[in-house]
Formats: structure tokens, sequence, C-alpha cells
């Protein structure tokens, strides 16, 4: 016998109260260790292996702030914002998640998803403020500091209606916004990790995360063929952005300029060459060409000696200041503007950090802190957007590379930062001269991955065929109707298949593995002998109200036996032979005698007389699960058929004696509740 532990009541009032005077306490070690936690660089930088760790790190710095450049330059088109903000961008949060971060290899900076995801705010928020979108507007020359009326447009807009007292240019307006904007999911992240709310990332599974990605890499590769062809059309908004910007780009393509197509055709076919050969020999190579950089400084030079500008009217770059632009608080009434769009962006943000730091700390035998990690990636969002930053997250394509650099420690981040720092104090004008088109080939070529998603879908069917479901369906709203009710309807889809497959789960009677106790699906497996006499019934899902009734019509088909049905056919034959027998007729009105009625109205002998439910995949019951068994074990009991439960874990049985299934006193509960299949067949066989 088998008999359940006492556990001790603890008082939970007593428990908060001391947990809350612990946590308000406030003493030397105490703050020492709350510092220590929440800037971890402090407890791994003094134990730094200088001599072993210092080349991986510096290298992979180097290479990554040389790709960083470039992948921010041409990430600004995704934002909608100059390429000077996504500079600043990059320095602030590989700083600042050198002092914060956990993992000791993840990549923070520019992503084009999250600069997407500002971007499509950023434009919506300036159309509703009366600006032009069209951002192929003749650029301002020189280098000096970003002035607010000369940039690309020239509207002034008078910003009282959101409480800003001053008139703003469409620049000044659209850096406003993001700010705000990433102020706000830096906010949203923080107060996640201090509540605690890590778990909402669970919601996001692989399928949902995959099919967001590659969604949104279609709408980022249909935001940038226009700059690919030379053609200017508005920048569509609003729900079906990837459908309208198609039609406008048919119906205007013969506006496209042969210059940048030309100059599109040759980057794309130089970069995914670079990129090929790199994938086939990176076991021979230390670290990964530079090929963005490369092609950026030659179609830099070409477009400057070319006057490719002034002959071609090529679209190009534009100034890029030098220096840092003053710091500034971002608008408490545009945060109120945003408040919303944040928080499916802090969210984004949040889930691809925390899962690519999990990822990697897994590889390399070392733990995160997911709640620090999103401490990280929110003070990566608040800090910066006081300097003209908008929002980061972890990159895949970036980590990887700094692993196969050799990256050992975030340093690797401080000298990446440094290589920005450089082209920001020093080398931004001379990017001037560099074409749109440039920008737009690195950015296409970079979704690579993300859209060979296509080419995994048949294995993915092979392995999952609701995974597969889900992906197409996510992906398909993210790129059909936006990014952000995309995502929406990928989580709210998975549940919804979670739920129905609950509701629908699989069922199956039982038979016993000849010269064993064990017991298995009769229709999935051959050689099984059936247990005479008694019928063994699984039910593989919790047992709950939403799929109560499927439980009830599974269980009466694959028995041949509804109770009810059958309880209402002996009421009516015992009606009828009371009624024949008082007249003294023992024939009825057609001619029959009372046993040939008798075959009518119950038409079969019921063959077996116990019936064995298999608990062992019901998780919990709810208070219908409860009466459902409650149910079925009068009805049973009322054809004098025994209903034994096995296999039911202490959670099910808990629940069970709540509910009164095993009477007041528990006293029948030894002869309805059996810890194994074998055992309740051995007591039904030896029933009378």
């Amino acid at each position: 016998l088998m008999e359940r532990k006492t556990h001790v009541k603890v008082n939970r009032k007593e428990v908060m109260l001391a947990k809350l005077r612990k946590s308000c306490s406030c003493t030397p070690q105490k703050l020492k260790n709350f510092l220590m936690d929440f800037f971890p660089v402090l407890q791994w930088l003094p134990k730094y292996r200088c001599k072993e760790y210092i080349w991986g790190d510096v290298m992979s710095g180097l290479v990554i702030g040389i790709i960083l450049v470039p992948q921010a330059i041409a990430y600004s088109l995704l934002a909608g914002l100059k390429p000077i903000y996504s500079l600043y961008t990059s320095f602030f949060a590989n700083i600042i998640y050198f002092l914060m971060g956990t993992s000791r290899h993840v990549s923070v900076g520019i992503f084009s998803l999250i600069s997407l995801m500002v971007g499509q705010v950023v434009d919506r928020e300036l159309l509703l403020a009366g600006f032009d979108l069209n951002d192929d507007a003749p650029p301002a020359s020189g280098d000096g500091p970003l002035q607010n009326d000369n940039l690309s447009n020239t509207t002034a807009f008078n910003l009282t209606i959101v409480g800003i007292n001053a008139e703003c240019g469409k620049e000044c307006y659209a850096i406003g916004i993001a700010t705000a904007l990433t102020f706000m999911a830096g906010v949203y992240q923080v107060l996640m990790g201090i509540f605690r709310l890590g778990f909402v990332s669970m919601y996001l599974s692989e399928s949902v995360l995959d099919g967001f990605a590659t969604g949104a890499s279609l709408t980022i590769l249909t935001a940038q063929v226009k700059y690919l062809i030379g053609i200017k059309i508005p920048r569509s908004q609003g729900h079906g952005m990837l459908v309208i910007t198609w039609i406008n780009i048919f119906r205007n393509i013969s506006q496209a300029n042969l210059c940048d197509a030309i100059t599109s055709a040759i980057c794309i076919v130089v970069l995914v060459t670079a990129k090929e050969l790199g994938d086939r020999y990176k076991h021979k190579l230390k670290f990964p060409l530079p090929t963005e950089l490369v092609v950026i400084v030659v179609a830099t030079l070409v477009s400057h000696y070319g006057k490719l500008n002034e002959v071609y009217a090529s679209s190009v770059s534009g100034a890029i200041p030098t220096g840092f632009i003053p710091p500034k608080v971002p608008e408490f009434n545009l945060m109120l503007r945003v408040a919303l769009d944040a928080l499916p962006l802090a969210i984004v943000s949040f889930v691809f950090t925390v899962s690519l730091s999990e990822m990697f700390a897994k590889k390399y035998a070392y733990t995160i802190r997911a709640n620090q990690e999103m401490f990280a990636v929110g003070f990566c969002n608040i800090i910066p957007s006081f300097f003209h930053s908008f929002a980061t997250s972890a990159a895949l394509a970036k980590t990887l590379v700094k692993t196969s650099t050799g990256c050992q420690t975030q340093i690797s981040g401080v000298i990446s930062a440094m290589v920005v720092l450089l082209v920001l104090l020093f080398l931004a004008p001379l990017f001037y001269s560099l074409q749109k088109c440039v920008l737009a080939c690195i950015i296409i070529v970079s979704l690579r991955g993300a859209l060979r998603k296509f080419r995994d879908v048949p294995a993915r069917y092979h392995v999952n065929k609701v995974d597969t479901l889900v992906w197409v369906v996510t992906m398909s709203a993210s790129a059909l109707i936006s990014t952000e009710i995309g995502l929406l309807v990928g989580i709210v889809f998975s549940m919804l298949c979670i739920i129905v497959r609950t509701q629908r789960p699989r069922t199956a009677l039982l038979g016993q593995i000849q010269d064993t106790s064990f017991y298995e699906d009769d229709s999935e497996y051959e050689n099984l002998s059936t247990v005479p006499k008694v019928k063994i019934f699984r039910f593989e899902a919790p047992l709950y109200y939403a799929n109560r009734n499927y439980f009830l019509k599974s269980l009466y088909r694959l028995t041949n036996l509804d109770p009810n049905l059958e309880a209402a056919r002996r009421k009516k034959y015992e009606k009828k032979e009371k009624q024949h027998l008082k007249k003294g007729n023992h024939r009825t009105a057609n001619g029959l005698g009372i046993g040939e009625n008798t075959l009518q109205l119950v038409p079969k002998q019921i063959d077996f007389q116990a019936l064995v439910v298999d608990c062992s995949s019901i998780s919990f019951l709810d208070t219908t699960g409860v009466n459902t068994l409650k149910e079925i074990l009068k009805d049973y009991k009322n054809l004098n058929i025994s209903v034994l439960l096995a296999c039911c874990n202490p959670s099910v049985i808990d629940s069970l004696k709540r509910g009164g299934y095993f009477g007041k006193d528990f006293g029948c509960m030894q002869e309805m509740l059996f810890y194994s299949i074998h055992n309740a067949v051995l007591f039904a066989k030896d029933q009378k």
C-alpha cells in the first residue's frame, strides 16, 4: 500500500511578510550583492584572463564593428530615420549590455525586425502629423550638425497638438517618435523584470517566432524594392502594406532608374557570391570576409567620382554629421501616443535576446539570468533613448559571427562600440555619396537566413503538421496584414491549436501484451489479447469542461454501450412487461411474445462487467471533469458495471477526493482506485 505524505501547511502571509522584510532591509553586504547582480561586469571583469581571452575578444570586436557600420547605415532605411541615429544606437547598446548583460556571446544592437517595427510606427505618426513620407528629396550638403528644417522635408509642423510648444521638422518629429517608442519599450521590459513576467516569452513558440521573422522579412524585402530600382513611390502604411507596395511598384516600374538597377544587380551578385563562398569555406577562414564594408567603400567611391547623383539622379544617403547631438528627454505626450505600439516591440526584443542568450549559454556551458537579461535589454532601450537612439535587440547573424571569430566575453562589444565611435567622430561624412540602393542590397542579402525558412517547410510538415500550420498562419498574417497583428494572430492561433488538441485528443481501448502485465492501444499494435469481461479505456488529455462531451462520446463509441440509452431501453421494457402482466395477456399487439419483445427492446447482451479508465494521461481535472467521472460511475453502476480508475496522479486524486468521488469517508477508495492497470484488471476478474 502507498500512503500519501502529510504536507505541513505553510502560512503564506507570514512567508510574504518575511520576504518583504528581507527585501526592504538595507545592509552594506546586501547593497554590494545588489550592485554585483545588477552589473554582472563587476563579477566577471576582475576574473578576466587577459592572455587567454584578449586576442579573441579584440578580433571578434573589430569584425563585428566593421560589419555593424554598414548594417547600421542600411537599417536606418527600415526605421525611416537618418543613418546617424542608427550609429548612435549601435554605440550605446554595446556599452550598456557590456555593463548589464549576463551572456558572454550575444551581439546586442540594431536588428532588422526591430527597425521595421520602429519604422512602421514612425511612418504612421508622420502621416498623421501631415508630413510627406517621400524620403527621396534632394539631400542637404555639408557635414555640420543636424538641422531640423533642411533635411528631407522642409515643412515645419507645430506640435502644440501633442504638447510640444515648438516648431519641429520631419526629421525632428520622426526621431522624437522613435525615442518615445524606445523609452516606453524599455520601461515595459524593466517592469516585466521587476514583476518577473519573463514567462510571457513561453507563449511565443518556435513556430510563431520563425513565422513572424519570415513574414517580417517579406515586408522588409518589399520595402527595399523601390530603392533597388530607384523609383519614387509613397511609403505604404496600415494593413496590407505588402500588397499595396507591390501594386505601386508595378504601376511605376517605367520610372525605374537604370543606374540604380544596374548598381543593385552588381551588388547583390557580389554579396550573395561572397556569402555563399564564406559559408562553404568558413572552416578555412579565421574570420568572415567584410564583404559589406568592401561593397560600401567601392560603391561610395564610384558614386562620388562618377557623380551618379548629379548625372543619373541616383538617390544617395546624404550628409551624415560627426559627433554627438546633445541629449534630450523623450516627450511624455508622444509616449502616450505610442504606448500600445511599444508593448509588442518590448516583447519581441526581449524574447529574441533571451532565446539567443540561452542558446549560446547552453552551447558554451554557462548560465544566464533571464530576469537580468530583461533588465539589460530594457536599459539598452531606456538610456539610449535620451541620446537620439531607437530600439535594440540581440541579432543571431552577428552573434554567430562573434562566436566564430573567437569571442570570449563582452569585451568584444566594447571594441565594436569603439569602431562605431571612430565612424561617428571622423568617418561619417565620407558616406555622403553612398547610394541608397547599395544599402537596400545589404538589407536584402541579410534576409537570406529568414527567407530560407521556406525551404524547410516540407521537413517541418513531415515532423509536425500543426506546427507547420502555425508557421504558415503567422507568416501570412505578418506579411499580409502587419507585423504586430501577425505576432498576435500567431500567438492566438497557436493557443487555439493547443486547445483544439485537448478538445479532441486520442482515445483508445487497450489490450494486454501477451505474457506481460502491460497494456497498449489495440488499434495501433497487433497480437494484443483482449481481457474477458473488462474494457480498458484511455483518454490522452486533461479532462475539463471543453472536452467533456468528447470524452463521453468516445467512451460510448469504443465500448459500444451508451448506459443512458441502455437504461432507457430497460425501463421501457419493464414498463411494457408490467402492462402485459396486469392484462394477463402474454402476447403483444404485434403478435409477439414477451420473450420476443425482450429481444427487440434489449437487442444484445452486455459483454463486459468492468470498465477500467487509464488516467495516466489525464494531468488534471476541473469541476466538470470530476462530475463527468461521477456521472459515468453512477450510470454504469445502474447496469451492474463497475468503474475502476488506474494510474491517477496525486493532483487528480486530490480533485476526486474534494469532489466526493470516493464518498464521504473514502471507505471505497481502495476498491475504486488502482496504481496500475494490471491491478485494476486483476481486481475486476476477481469480482463476482
